[in-house]
């Protein structure tokens, strides 16, 4: 430990508040809460006996701390719960699946409150109801009560003056307050109606759509009539996931957490109005904690972007400051409706004991299928790499890899790619895109050997370091065979350079490496070359996508010129290679190109000086 960190440890307040850790670099890597700073912060530094070893790593990359005191406990929690979500620290238990769900929306403090579906809960003293997901649309839910209840969805204030009423009143969707077709009061009954379905109570709604079903039908409505019909189907549809062993009011959140020592995932399943309105799994990123930890950290972080219902099942204790966050939550308005208090139960028996088995064997299910999808993207990519390196004989993985490429036509707009993967996939931050300055004509050796002596000598600086550039790869890939790859070779050794390369032919997709005129043959279904084939798609993917952006960009100006058509901006373009060469030209010297006239000339000269 560095003289700076123990003077930083000496100068901890005794408060509580946030400490945020930082490594190297100044990248947040851990963020926690303490009761007491002081003593919480020092122990990562003076008593390492019981660290898990992803703690003892977290420790070891410590470079730096900052903490933030608050006025107590509470607030240190939410304080860590919403840092945790805005910088997703590497150390902390963090849901990788960043899901935000539709909920049903109705502010009750308005005298035609509309009936709105939203993302985001806020503290504004609406009623939310939901979430809504696994095959049920909070879209399909509000057409079923405007269908029920003719409640407004759009944004038209409500004035003294009465409005025109849109079709959805002519289609019975509307009870059109906007042209005062209803008072305030008769309004707030249909939202009251419209709040005890979205409360589980379908009875008054099925029997509403069913009788102007039959209307429609009557009034040879056909097809209202069966829109009707799939709605009230649907109705009867959630009616059948009620579970009979529950009170019809009951609103229950169940939690269950599922681990194999190297990953983790759990379940939430979800229950309102005493119906199961589904069973979301959640993977973890840190899996070298507790039970309770992951349980405690994730509820945490979980209703930061959901309801809290009054009653919570959880396989094991949760810590009291927690039940008191969320407790707080729901006196802000940001819970299901009731009392602000909440019960967390530890299911041991009974019908919520029921309900966790579900929970559980969801995060069972879920844990399984994620171990088999990380095992195929694993062959696919660190798999892959840790076999190419047995393949090339190479001493270091090649866990950085370049890629290359040059695209141009006839030597015009002559640019080129730098596509990276890191462990097999695309690191796209890290990509770099080259405009050849030196090279005239379509000279793709040349032109490679500069783009590598431009980005080896970019390594070399020491100045205003590129992220990219800075660190060497392990690793080179050329598009093409053993005249390509001994090019790139070449330019590469003129610079005082030394890193592994290889060639991957097109026709057979052979690997030549430096100095071998033998190829090595893989299989095409071969998980390594997959891996270079795909890194070279991505190297010409990205020059292609470069060079017409600028040949659009190009054309988008000359087509501008009068008396310039497509046929002599092509021959311009030719002759000059770009649009600057063109600029700067004297008139003679644009003469000079095949096709263009002294007229064509002074136009052009015109465009760029007098414009």
């Amino acid at each position: 430990m560095n003289s700076m960190l123990q003077q930083k440890i000496k100068e901890l307040p005794t408060e509580s508040g946030v400490y945020i850790m930082k490594d190297i670099n100044g990248e947040i890597i851990y963020v926690g809460k303490a009761k007491i700073l002081k003593n919480r912060v020092s122990q990562y530094f003076h008593s390492q006996t019981n660290f898990t070893p992803k703690v003892k790593a977290m420790v070891d990359n410590i470079a730096d701390f900052e903490y933030i005191v608050t006025n107590n406990e509470l607030e240190a929690f939410a304080l860590e719960n919403n840092l945790i979500k805005k910088y997703q620290p590497y150390y902390n238990i963090l849901l990788k699946d960043g899901k935000a769900y539709s909920y049903i929306k109705i502010n009750m403090k308005q005298d035609f409150p509309k009936i709105e579906i939203t993302r985001q809960l806020k503290k504004d003293g609406a009623k939310y109801f939901g979430p809504y997901f696994a095959g049920t649309k909070a879209s399909e839910i509000v057409k079923i009560i405007c269908s029920a209840f003719p409640l407004k969805t759009c944004n038209v204030k409500i004035t003294n003056v009465a409005k025109r009423p849109c079709i959805n009143y002519e289609l019975g969707l509307c009870s059109a307050p906007c042209a005062h077709k209803i008072d305030s009061e008769g309004y707030h009954q249909l939202l009251e109606k419209a709040i005890k379905f979205l409360n589980g109570q379908y009875e008054d709604v099925a029997k509403v759509l069913e009788k102007k079903m039959l209307v429609c039908a009557e009034n040879e409505m056909f097809e209202r009539a069966i829109q009707l019909r799939d709605r009230l189907s649907m109705v009867k549809k959630l009616g059948q996931t009620t579970l009979t062993y529950l009170n019809s009011a009951e609103n229950i959140d169940i939690f269950a957490w599922s681990t194999n020592g190297s990953n983790a995932c759990v379940a939430v399943l979800i229950v309102r109005g005493g119906r199961s309105i589904g069973c979301e799994t959640y993977h973890l990123i840190d899996v070298n904690r507790s039970e309770q930890e992951s349980i405690n950290q994730f509820i945490a972080q979980y209703y930061l972007k959901a309801i809290v219902p009054p009653e919570i099942i959880v396989p094991c204790k949760v810590e009291d400051i927690l039940e008191n966050w969320l407790s707080q939550r729901r006196s802000e308005g940001l819970g299901i409706e009731g009392k602000s208090s909440i019960k967390i139960k530890i299911a041991l028996k009974g019908k919520k004991r029921k309900l966790l088995e579900i929970a559980r064997k969801n995060a069972n299910l879920a844990l399984n299928k994620f171990i088999e999808s990380e095992k195929r993207v694993n062959d696919f990519t660190i798999g892959a790499v840790d076999k190419l390196q047995e393949i090339l004989k190479m001493d270091k993985r090649p866990s950085k890899m370049e890629c290359y490429d040059i695209s141009n036509i006839s030597g015009v707009f002559s640019v080129a790619s730098m596509v990276v993967f890191k462990e097999g996939v695309p690191a796209k931050r890290l990509y770099r895109k080259f405009k050849i300055k030196t090279v005239n004509g379509p000279n793709d050796f040349a032109s490679m050997n500069e783009v590598l002596t431009r980005r080896f000598n970019e390594a070399k600086r020491t100045d205003k370091k590129d992220i990219s550039f800075s660190v060497l790869p392990d690793l080179i890939v050329i598009d093409g065979g053993k005249g390509q790859l001994s090019s790139a070779y070449k330019a590469m050794m003129n610079c005082g350079v030394n890193v592994q390369m290889v060639g991957l032919a097109k026709r057979e997709e052979e690997l030549f490496l430096p100095n071998n005129p033998v190829p090595i043959v893989l299989p095409h279904t071969h998980n390594s070359l997959k891996m270079l084939q795909r890194i070279r798609d991505e190297s010409h993917r990205f020059a292609i996508t470069f060079h017409r952006s600028l040949r659009n960009k190009t054309e988008s100006i000359m087509v501008q010129i009068p008396g310039i058509g497509k046929i002599k901006r092509n021959k311009l373009l030719k002759h000059f290679k770009s649009i600057d060469a063109i600029k700067n030209a004297n008139i003679e010297s644009l003469m000079s190109v095949e096709k263009i006239t002294k007229k064509d000339a002074d136009n052009i000269f015109k465009f760029f000086h007098e414009s």
